[in-house]
């Protein structure tokens, strides 16, 4: 029952806020999914987690000379706390994830002199395929981060990023290389079989709801408990 809510919610509400959103989503704290302008879209697979503290916010700009778009590939990861916001362009490969607080932007989103000026200097940002974003990890505008990558937790990107490293830091300097020829598993390989992985989903649901009860919830929402 919880999950025909969720997917109604998610069909009527969220849904139609996505320019386009593709086929099989996986939402886990729906209504903790902001959606804000026009030009939003999102591949098939995609998996959001959000949470009642920290909400997941896709954002573009759409006034003036400004008209931003985001498009993220297929098989991409939403957690907790995730911000993309774009003036112009942000280009999301496929499998790329995004760990709790990262924030990817292609703007200042004020100027430098005039600072009551919305949006500021503006540069498109790419993330080829397989990438992953970090822990509160920043990237900002004009980059491109090149295919199997990792921004480590807490960096701040603002520079270009080859394929297979590792960057960490402030400025983001490479920490490690990667072996391109090592074997990988991505999330292109766990969703090869959708069905099966939305039955596991299921499963797991069930695991964690079991105690669930309605008397149970009512009780949360008038006494609420610290406990977890």
């Amino acid at each position: 029952m919880v999950s025909g809510f969720v997917n109604l919610y998610v069909q009527y509400h969220l849904a139609p806020q996505f320019e386009t959103l593709g086929e099989r989503p996986t939402f886990m704290g729906a209504k903790h999914v902001d959606i804000f302008g026009t030009g939003i879209n999102v591949g098939k697979s995609a998996t959001f987690v959000a949470t009642s503290d920290s909400n997941i916010r896709l954002t573009t700009w759409n006034l003036g000379e400004f008209d931003g778009k985001i498009y993220a590939d297929d098989f991409c990861l939403f957690t907790p706390g995730v911000r993309i916001a774009a003036a112009t362009e942000i280009k999301i490969g496929k499998g790329c994830m995004f760990a709790n607080g990262s924030y990817v932007s292609d703007a200042d989103w004020h100027g430098i002199y005039k600072r009551a000026e919305p949006v500021g200097s503006t540069k498109k940002v790419e993330l080829k395929d397989n990438v992953w974003i970090g822990d509160r990890a920043v990237v900002g505008k004009g980059v491109t981060v090149g295919e199997n990558s990792i921004v480590a937790a807490g960096a701040i990107v603002v520079k270009d990023v080859p394929d297979n490293v590792i960057v960490g830091g402030n400025p983001a300097k490479i920490i490690k290389e990667l072996d391109p020829q090592e074997e990988k598993v991505t999330r292109m390989d766990l969703f090869k079989d959708p069905v099966a992985l939305e039955e596991l989903y299921d499963y797991l649901d069930k695991i964690d709801l079991k105690q669930n009860s309605l008397i149970g919830w009512l009780r949360s929402r008038i006494i609420p408990s610290n406990k977890h």
